[in-house]
């Protein structure tokens, strides 16, 4: 099983007119930089609107915000990235923090 990496759809609107999300974002550039990770994680896009169910049925309503990598049970977490617990399912909620995780565990080249 991979880990689940949920980034909110781009182009969404809040009312008020268009916007994306700058950590998700962050997050899809990298994806573009080493398109190989996306074998290794499986990527969702999620609308803008909660509730975001599939992340609240994962990791709990308080943990709605994206992006939001969810680590399988038996991915390491390697030392130093900031995770949170929900019940026993590890995840990562700071986009930085996910490309660090996400460089560290499959070699590619890291945020500077």
């Amino acid at each position: 099983m991979r880990d689940t990496l949920f980034l909110l759809e781009p182009d969404f609107t809040d009312g008020t007119g268009r916007f994306f999300c700058p950590g998700s974002a962050l997050v899809e550039g990298m994806l573009s930089f080493y398109p190989e990770l996306r074998e290794h994680v499986e990527v969702r896009y999620l609308p803008f609107a909660r509730p975001r169910q599939e992340v609240l049925e994962r990791i709990g309503e308080d943990n709605q915000g994206c992006p939001v990598l969810v680590l399988h049970a038996d991915s390491p977490l390697p030392e130093g990235i900031g995770h949170g617990v929900a019940g026993t399912t590890r995840f990562i909620n700071d986009e930085r923090a996910i490309c660090e995780y996400l460089a560290a565990r499959f070699g590619t080249g890291r945020p500077h």
